[in-house]
């Protein structure tokens, strides 16, 4: 199989000095391949560094053929389109001249072989589930799984050789993930995704695993790698076993060996002291003795240095894949008590390119299911609310209009309890200040002992939580506004989570949901993953909808299994 990327002896550091990559070597061929491995081990880092985004300290990276790249958070200018983003403005500002009767060389020339454009634009973004928007809408005005998606049919529209997609599912909603995952199936180039959505990573040919500095590939998808690992950590544990035997019995020799070569010294004194013997021969006995003494202790350091050697190398081979320890806070709500009224939500839209905010919504179509629209959401106690609903709906304005952010004519918010706002797009840090001085300034009566202790449950220990918020990964950056959300004082007693499960990997989501189950305040999480929400315990379902609104709904009409 011909390499389409190779990376030779590649490192990377922050400037701050923080390594992220040593002396890696690997290459990417034919196929799609899933990179996955635990935040922070540098997957984002090694994508930008094949993507030509990050320069390497040493080393150097090959790839044949043109590269589309995805990253994991998307920024575009404040007045950019739909047809900006797609890359192809040029082209139907020069067809629409055409059209208008201008005949120049330099409209011909800025078409080129690109007569479909607009068809084919149009026809990326149907595939991707994006009906409902224009060419010309502005990219500011779509939701996060919207702007995802029109950068995805962006990147297959140009249709690179080499195609990078830093988790491409994230915010995407059921239906446009199941839209991607047959794009990916189609796709017939190479593919290097980072991703932690296992139905996206059931797709994969190969599976790369960046771990403790080093990367494997596994062939097969997250299946068939997941079967190879277990294998090799229950070999790798009955390594561990034997080889922790071994040293116990080393040790145990070489205490035995020492109780001997003592009892013989102490005789061989008395014998000398009693004169029984002559003085030469006396000596040379001793002088014997000690030599053959230090042999055996030669030998029975030698074997317990092995066998602990032998233990060490075991012990390596077994993974240790740190994870959060979420320690949330240990506010009840009694069970009686309301937390959130919102008031007013018949007729409001919430999508954030509605034209005209509180006009009535569009009534649902003759032939959809008879879903009533809440005109109220009342909660109460610790209620465990899951908001689902397709991209553009507005679920992400509905978080922040109950957060304070945001506001709709006619509707009315009142909490009755401390809310915590964990938002989509992570960008609540200030990217001047350190993780630690982030978590101070949202906890200033804590000390920074305390601060770092708790920074150290969210794997920001030592000089990690003095790193600025600006060289922070994706995932990295998710659990450091996390701490800073649950370090809060007073404590939130109401936790509106947006997407929170975007830039973790899968040992990381697994903790949160853990955590999130004995958790004893109120909760509303918008999200698209339903494993995830699942494993919350989730009571209470709501769909928000452009046409029908909010409305009362079940887990199997958002999933059948």
């Amino acid at each position: 199989m011909t390499a389409a990327i190779v990376c030779s002896d590649l490192s990377f550091s922050w400037p701050d000095g923080a390594s992220v990559l040593s002396g890696l070597t690997v290459s990417f061929g034919p196929g799609r391949t899933g990179l996955i491995g635990v935040n922070g081990s540098g997957k984002s880092t090694l994508l930008k560094l094949i993507a030509g985004e990050l320069r390497p300290g040493s080393g150097a990276v090959r790839s044949r053929g043109e590269v589309g790249y995805l990253p994991q958070a998307i920024t575009f200018g404040a007045h950019q389109s739909v047809s900006g983003l797609l890359g192809i403005t040029a082209a139907r500002d020069a067809l629409h001249a055409i059209e208008a009767g201008e005949t120049g060389e330099d409209v011909f020339a800025a078409i080129g072989d690109d007569w479909d454009v607009e068809e084919r634009a149009r026809a990326w973004l149907d595939r991707l589930g994006l009906e409902n928007l224009t060419l010309d809408d502005r990219v500011e005005r779509l939701s996060g799984g919207e702007t995802i998606g029109v950068a995805l049919a962006a990147l297959f529209l140009r249709r690179p050789d080499i195609l990078l997609l830093d988790e491409p599912t994230n915010n995407l909603d059921l239906d446009a993930r199941k839209r991607l995952y047959d794009a990916v199936a189609s796709w017939t180039g190479v593919m290097v995704i980072v991703s932690h959505d296992r139905e996206l990573l059931a797709l994969m040919d190969q599976i790369a695993d960046l771990s403790g500095g080093e990367i494997r590939v596994y062939g097969g998808n997250l299946d068939a790698y997941e079967e190879r690992l277990a294998a090799e950590q229950a070999a790798a544990e009955r390594a561990v076993s034997s080889a922790t035997a071994d040293v116990r019995r080393e040790q145990r020799d070489l205490v035995e060996a020492q109780v001997k070569q003592a009892r013989r010294d102490r005789m061989g004194r008395k014998v000398a002291a009693s004169g029984g013997l002559p003085r030469i021969v006396a000596y040379a006995r001793k002088r014997a003795a000690q030599e053959t003494a230090g042999r055996s202790r030669g030998l029975h350091a030698a074997r317990l240095e092995a066998a602990r050697g032998r233990l060490d190398e075991a012990e390596q081979a077994v993974r240790d894949d740190a994870e959060i320890r979420v320690d949330l806070p240990g506010t009840a709500v009694p069970a009686g008590r309301t937390v959130l009224t919102v008031t007013g939500l018949d007729g409001t839209r919430w999508h954030p390119a509605s034209p005209a905010p509180g006009t009535p919504a569009t009534p649902p179509t003759p032939d959809a299911s008879p879903v009533a629209a809440l005109a109220e959401l009342i909660v109460r106690g610790p209620e465990r609310i899951a908001l689902t609903g397709p991209n553009g709906a507005g679920k992400t304005t509905l978080l922040r209009a109950i957060a304070g952010l945001a506001t709709r004519p006619g509707v009315t918010v009142r909490l009755g309890a401390v809310t915590g706002y964990l938002p989509q797009r992570l960008d609540i840090l200030d990217d001047s200040l350190s993780v630690v001085d982030n978590v101070r300034a949202a906890a200033p009566a804590a000390s920074v002992n305390e601060v770092r202790a708790s920074l150290a449950r969210f794997l920001f220990r030592g000089d990690r939580a003095d790193r600025p918020a600006s060289t922070l990964s994706g995932g990295e950056r998710f659990r450091a506004v996390l701490a800073a959300l649950l370090l809060a004082q007073p404590a939130p007693q109401l936790l509106l989570l947006d997407e929170p499960t975007n830039n973790l990997d899968m040992a990381s989501a697994r903790q949160l949901s853990q955590a999130l189950e004995g958790y004893r305040g109120a909760l509303l999480v918008a999200s698209h993953d339903v494993p995830f929400l699942r494993s919350a315990g989730i009571t209470r379902w709501l769909r928000l909808d452009r046409e029908i609104g909010l409305a009362e709904t079940g887990l199997a009409e958002i999933a059948p299994q």
